[in-house]
């Protein structure tokens, strides 16, 4: 069985995509529709900006999301059997399978940026990579930090945690990792505590646009951040995209039970091959492209 893969906000690097519009007519016809539905000319910054203008959040996620999508639209032969995407490519699986309109994933991946970086600027926050340490460890340390939040927040494969939360916890967070056995411990170059409590404030702004956003049936079965489950209701999938922003991406458990349901090939879709890497650290035995 082959499972897509999509990855998340980080893999961008400047001129992701242009090789695509270059030698596709649908890949520049889905571009152009992107710019207009964005309203600025999104592929220019993708092409041709730097990195601190590709970091922007209103263009980070939609980039990262339009070259995954087109990339699969473009040079996918066959259908999937199974979908997942980490974190913002959980919306990117969406539309591989169906359940989301190119369009309406778009519309909902830029109004999401929009409203992570409302969430960011209420409190000062970040994230940091834990290296080296079982997760039961992780999750046993951020629990010993009451005065400050601190969350296990990305399980992205045995040994490779990032935790989320206040500037002030995670700074905590690490030295105690570090006394705890972690290789490393080090704050990462976010903008924000995702995935964890402090990402209400967006997750309540993107309920509204999810609830009046119509989802399909999918064609098969996506593996949702929340829980690692294969999920086919409409409704479900819906709850778990809101639940996503304030809650941990399972990763590991993904991938894990996607093997156990049967995939054998992991075909990565979008800039890097970040995903590709954590799978085979997950389960050396697949195939990964």
């Amino acid at each position: 069985m082959k499972a897509f893969v999509f990855p998340g906000q980080g893999a961008q690097f400047t001129g992701m995509g242009k090789d695509l519009y270059d030698n596709s007519v649908e890949a520049r016809q889905l571009f152009e529709k992107a710019n207009q539905l964005l309203g600025f000319r999104i592929t220019d910054i993708m092409f041709e900006g730097d990195a601190e203008a590709l970091r922007q959040t209103k263009v980070t996620q939609p980039a990262v999301f339009l070259h995954s999508v087109i990339s699969c639209i473009v040079n996918a032969e066959e259908k999937p059997d199974m979908v997942a995407g980490h974190s913002l490519g959980e919306f990117s699986a969406l539309v591989a399978c169906g359940a989301l309109s190119f369009e309406d994933a778009l519309l909902l991946v830029s109004k999401r940026a929009q409203a992570m970086q409302r969430a960011c600027e209420m409190q000062e926050s970040t994230m940091a990579a834990v290296i080296a340490l079982p997760d039961e460890k992780v999750e046993e340390v951020c629990a010993t930090i009451t005065n400050e939040v601190v969350v296990a927040a990305n399980y992205n494969c045995p040994g490779q945690v990032v935790i989320s939360g206040t500037v002030a916890g995670i700074e905590q967070a690490c030295i105690l990792m570090k006394e705890a056995g972690a290789k490393r411990a080090l704050r990462l170059q976010v903008g924000g505590a995702f995935h964890s409590p402090l990402m209400q404030p967006a997750a309540e702004e993107l309920r509204e646009v999810i609830e009046a956003t119509h989802f399909n049936q999918p064609q098969c079965p996506v593996y949702q951040n929340v829980n690692a489950l294969p999920q086919t209701d409409p409704a479900t999938i819906q709850r778990n995209l809101v639940a996503q922003l304030t809650s941990p991406v399972r990763w590991t458990q993904s991938v894990q039970n996607m093997v156990a349901d049967g995939a054998l090939s992991f075909r990565e879709f979008g800039p890097g091959d970040v995903l590709k890497g954590l799978i085979r650290k997950i389960n050396p035995e697949v195939e990964t492209l």
